[in-house]
């Protein structure tokens, strides 16, 4: 795709604050975000402002100043940690002399460089062309071509541009057809397990969280580990036994992250179908985080998105081993509910108790008794405060 950056390109990042919550957070990740497109990033610029500019998003001083960075440090993109309109973009390009990427095509750019299934790479063309769909009046020289029209009876033809929008509308409409094929095998496999009475639990969480740690060590799967963001894009499900509930189903999930754009999630909505499905949710949370409570809202806002919400969730507090005064275990609500499980996947400690929450959580599929998990995290205690 045009917009998509290739490695090893050099960039100066720009985050302006325009007073929302997490803003020092948000730039943080924006450094992760580049490092994991293969982006050195040369610079970071800041700043502050009311509210966007509605030309060049940035005041014209300050695009001044990140110009002169461009020119100092002889770097070819300018990543912008917000979503940027189409116009934006074009304005800013001019403006800098460069190309210029929004946080959301760098989404999609990792998602792309990430993507190893054939479901992954079909729903990840499909958040490419619907973003480029917005974007195709930027200054490219072809689109101003004008084809002519077929035969004596062409008319004026159409332009280059007509031209791409409807090869764009046609490939979409492919590629949203094979992902209904895709997902009606999904539907089977999950009636199938149904059927059989088979507890069905979904790993979510935030990106880097250690949700394909946590899923390796319960089912010995062998999914890739990386310390590095979006490591997991393709769902994989495997069926465990545990005594006491016996089979049970595990899906991984990709990770979620703030902003993350609409048009992955609409894409994903295929795969994401495992967790709106699923019996349980597994909340897997970077105790070490200091932006973990962030995290966990921006996690429950996209889960609300995909219809996911209402079902009933356990935190997993993750990463106990790099966080200070917190120990394995379970903790319970008044109610004597699981809200929470503290382990380290990576050690395995803790990993024993959330085995027995899911074998409370199977045992109470079985009973009229309410269920043992709790939904509610507002109840937490903050025991892994740092």
């Amino acid at each position: 795709m045009a917009d998509r950056p290739s490695g090893g390109t050099t960039a100066v990042l720009v985050g302006l604050d325009f007073g929302d919550p997490g803003f020092d957070e948000s730039l943080d990740e924006l450094k992760l975000l580049a490092a994991s497109a293969g982006i050195r990033t040369l610079a970071v610029i800041g700043g502050r402002r009311n509210r966007p500019d509605p030309a060049l998003f940035a005041g014209s001083g300050k695009v001044e100043e990140i110009r002169q960075r461009l020119q100092e440090s002889k770097a070819r993109l300018a990543v912008f940690n917000h979503a940027l309109s189409p116009a934006q973009e074009r304005n800013l390009e001019k403006a800098l002399g460069c190309r210029v990427v929004d946080r959301t095509s760098l989404i999609i750019d990792i998602f792309a460089q990430r993507a190893q299934s054939h479901e992954g790479k079909v729903q990840v063309e499909l958040a490419q062309l619907e973003h480029a769909a917005t974007r195709l009046v930027r200054g490219w020289t072809h689109l101003e071509r004008q084809r002519g029209g077929r035969g004596f009876l062409g008319g004026m033809g159409e332009t280059q541009l007509e031209v791409d929008r409807r090869l764009i509308a046609s490939r979409v409409k492919t590629l949203k057809d094979e992902l209904g094929k895709l997902k009606r095998r999904r539907e089977v496999q999950r009636r199938a397990r149904s059927r059989g009475r088979v507890l069905s639990i979904s790993i979510v969480g935030y990106t880097n969280a250690g949700k394909s740690t946590l899923f390796n060590c319960l089912t010995r799967a062998g999914v890739v580990t990386e310390d590095r963001l979006f490591a997991t894009l393709d769902t994989t499900t495997r069926r465990v036994y545990l005594p006491g509930a016996g089979q049970v189903v595990i899906s991984d999930t990709v990770g979620f992250i703030r902003d993350l754009p609409h048009s992955l999630i609409a894409a994903f909505r295929a795969t994401l179908e495992e967790t709106i499905h699923a019996d349980l949710l597994l909340h897997v949370v970077d105790a070490s985080s200091r932006a973990r409570e962030t995290q966990i809202e921006q996690v429950g806002k996209v889960l609300a998105e995909i219809g996911a919400n209402a079902i009933p969730q356990v935190l997993v507090w993750n990463k106990i081993d790099k966080t200070d005064g917190v120990e394995p275990g379970i903790d319970r609500d008044e109610y004597g509910r699981i809200c929470r499980v503290r382990l380290s996947a990576k050690s395995g400690h803790g990993v024993d108790a959330l085995r027995q929450a899911l074998i409370e959580t199977a045992a109470s599929r079985h009973s009229p008794a309410s269920s043992p998990i709790s939904a509610d995290s507002q109840e937490l205690d903050q025991t892994a405060s740092t």
